[in-house]
């Protein structure tokens, strides 16, 4: 059974973790081919918008503590081969996650628990399902945000609450993460899969070259000065204006009629 599957919805590809059978605990081999995955949609210009989800009753459970207590996987003996290859910037899939243009949404359909958070915090939209819940307990088993978590919480959420979530360990539910900006969105479970649909194809339809220069320029912000990163967004609104998507947008916007942006 392939433990990363699939699916093309037009212009938005689904990438679902396939372990359902626990809760889609991570393994080197899944690790491995959630990576390349992502650099294939990122790649295929007809992939507008990348919705990362598990399969099953939950997002990622993390380390998968049964392997790891007999000797076994990322938390035994493969921590010396595969596993620690998964460790290099080259491999890792959150450090893929940051570099890649095409938008990310994490669909959190059930826990989201150690990696599997840190995983999630890597994407760029959030939607839980109220069923879902973040797991960070980190600190309960003796490691740290290993992937991500680190770098993505004091920046989503401030150097104090980053601190209260990390160290303290405790589980969080949807309506919780929401309200703490953890999550953009929390959704009633029957709504949840027609809104990650929403947001997706609403974000695919808008030009693609816009959407994938301001997460480029998201990304380069966060180290930039102001005037620094004042300059590139002026060299990337020249070239965008050169776009035939920039004259689609100006007709569009004259006559009142959806535009069908191309990504040229």
């Amino acid at each position: 059974m392939n433990e990363v599957v699939v699916e093309n919805r037009g212009n938005v590809r689904w990438i679902k973790l396939n372990r359902p059978q626990v809760m889609n605990a991570i393994t080197s081999e899944m690790l491995s081919s959630l990576n390349e995955e992502l650099k294939k949609a990122d790649e295929d210009k007809d992939t507008r918008v990348i919705v990362l989800t598990g399969e099953g009753k939950g997002f990622c459970s993390g380390l998968d503590l049964k392997q790891a207590a007999a000797g076994e996987g990322i938390g035994g003996s493969d921590l010396a081969n595969a596993g620690a290859r998964h460790y290099s910037t080259r491999e890792i899939c959150t450090v893929t996650l940051q570099r890649i243009d095409t938008p990310v949404i994490a669909a959190l359909n059930g826990p989201a628990a150690g990696y599997g958070l840190d995983l999630a915090l890597g994407c760029d939209i959030r939607i839980m399902s109220e069923r879902a819940k973040l797991m960070p307990g980190f600190a309960k088993m003796g490691v740290i945000p290993e992937s991500g978590g680190t770098w993505y919480l004091p920046r989503l959420l401030g150097w104090a609450k980053a601190c209260e979530i990390a160290m303290l360990g405790e589980n969080l539910s949807a309506s919780e993460a929401e309200s703490c900006g953890l999550v953009n969105k929390a959704v009633a479970e029957q709504d949840f899969e027609s809104t990650v649909n929403g947001w997706a194809e609403k974000i695919a339809a808008n030009a693609p070259l816009a959407i994938q220069e301001m997460k480029r320029l998201f990304r380069h912000g966060l180290t930039q000065d102001f005037e620094s990163h004042s300059h590139h967004v002026l060299m990337s609104v020249m070239n965008l204006f050169k776009s035939e998507d920039f004259k689609i947008g100006v007709k569009s916007f004259a006559t009142k009629v959806e535009p069908k942006f191309i990504g040229k």
